[in-house]
């Protein structure tokens, strides 16, 4: 039994289901937050934001504007990434690549959360979930996959850069569905 597994009372190789599918109930505590505060925060804000951080282009904040069915749609994408993360994570012991990387990503991205709240002076969605939950949760998950003897995967640098470019991909993917959908509505009704 190696140091870290005797410290934990649990046999090596061992790894709770609690850091795989921990990973996916993190991210729903964390993306409720920003279910219930998303839409139209970015209108309520954006006079503090132009204010606090006016070197920003106006069509940025326009951007930022979201519908509570946008804000909903893309949370449900990003839950299907999460769960798939989730899911490879318990198939292989921890051991995926995958369920590493997205476990990487979802704890530096309590980062830019904070960051986002200090440079704008005041709430940003999801701020108070990161450090308490994105977090905290990552590091006590990476401890527990050490104390396992998992080994951690090599995960390039350039990975760094996924997290952000899957949320924007749901982000453009909510948007395009909601735009099928409106399209349809649209036919249905002169039809």
């Amino acid at each position: 039994m190696n140091d870290s597994a005797l410290a934990s009372g649990r046999e090596p190789g061992l790894l709770p289901p609690a850091v795989t599918w921990g990973l996916f109930a993190a991210w729903a505590v964390h993306d409720l937050e920003e279910l219930c505060t998303m839409a139209g925060w970015g209108d309520r804000a954006r006079p503090r934001l132009e204010r606090n951080v006016a070197w920003v282009p106006p069509a940025v904040w326009r951007r930022m504007s979201v519908t509570q069915e946008h804000a909903t749609l893309a949370i449900a994408v990003m839950g299907g990434v999460m769960a798939s993360a989730s899911a490879s994570g318990a198939r292989t012991g921890g051991r995926s690549p995958w369920f590493q990387a997205v476990l990487a990503g979802f704890g530096l991205h309590a980062v830019p959360h904070v960051a986002s709240a200090a440079l704008t002076r005041g709430y940003t969605p999801g701020v108070v979930t990161a450090p308490t939950v994105v977090g905290p949760f990552a590091l006590w998950a990476w401890r527990e996959l050490r104390r396992a003897g998992v080994p951690i995967a090599t995960i390039p640098p350039a990975a760094v850069v996924l997290g952000p470019a899957v949320v924007l991909g749901a982000h453009v993917a909510a948007s395009g569905l909601l735009g099928v959908r409106n399209r349809w509505r649209q036919r249905r009704g002169r039809g």
